[in-house]
């Protein structure tokens, strides 16, 4: 039976804002294919491009090192971490709560997941709305998920905790806990709710903690 897969990533494109207060991407050429030219024979060009970024730029991923000195870093997380992983869609529609707790969670079979929640909030992605009382989990929702020892967690929206304060349990929680978190996915209506696996690979950088991914769902 063949493979489908489904894109869950945001494209990142030059000035793009996934943050309000980083910087976005500069995404140019380093070497055009017209300057280019002068360093190959007649029809042979080449284009290098050159990014600069934040590493919590479009969809990304978070390991331990982002929340914890030391915690693992994307280098030393293991590839099992990020490919493969049986996989849960769990639907809260923004509509109905931008709060997610425990109870949402509690009627789920999620050892050994990738929980992925789905509020749709994506559908406000790149627009000033995505910024502004986006869903979250509670403190109590992330000590649910790590006692029910998920794999990793994602959402599609703004932030996985709530940005009106200061601390970030959930990121406390779960990273302390060695679960990736996975923020700003999109397409998650395109999914069952489950019999897939999830998949989100970074580079593999010493000394970052978070940095976009190429998410997916294999079918």
């Amino acid at each position: 039976m063949k493979k489908e897969y489904i894109d869950l990533s945001h494209t990142i494109e030059n000035g793009l804002i996934t943050y309000k207060g980083l910087p976005a991407p500069i995404i140019c050429d380093y070497l055009s294919r017209e300057a280019s030219k002068e360093y190959y024979e007649e029809g042979t060009q080449f284009q290098i491009g050159k990014i600069e970024m934040v590493t919590n730029t479009g969809t990304y991923i978070d390991c331990p090192f982002h929340r914890y000195e030391d915690g693992k870093d994307l280098s030393e997380v293991s590839l099992e971490s990020f490919v493969d992983i049986d996989a849960i869609v769990i639907r809260i529609p923004f509509s109905e709560t931008i709060e997610i707790t425990e109870n949402h969670l509690n009627n789920y079979n999620l050892k050994n997941k990738a929980v992925l929640i789905h509020t749709g909030w994506d559908t406000h992605w790149n627009t000033d709305n995505y910024f502004e009382n986006n869903p979250y989990l509670t403190e109590g929702a992330a000590e649910y998920l790590r006692d029910a020892d998920v794999k990793l967690v994602g959402i599609d929206s703004h932030n996985i905790d709530d940005t009106n304060g200061q601390s970030r349990p959930v990121h406390t929680i779960l990273l302390g806990a060695e679960i990736l978190i996975v923020e700003h996915l999109c397409n998650l209506q395109l999914l069952p709710v489950d019999g897939f696996t999830f998949s989100a690979v970074p580079p593999k950088f010493k000394g970052a903690g978070t940095f976009p991914v190429r998410a997916f769902a294999t079918l």
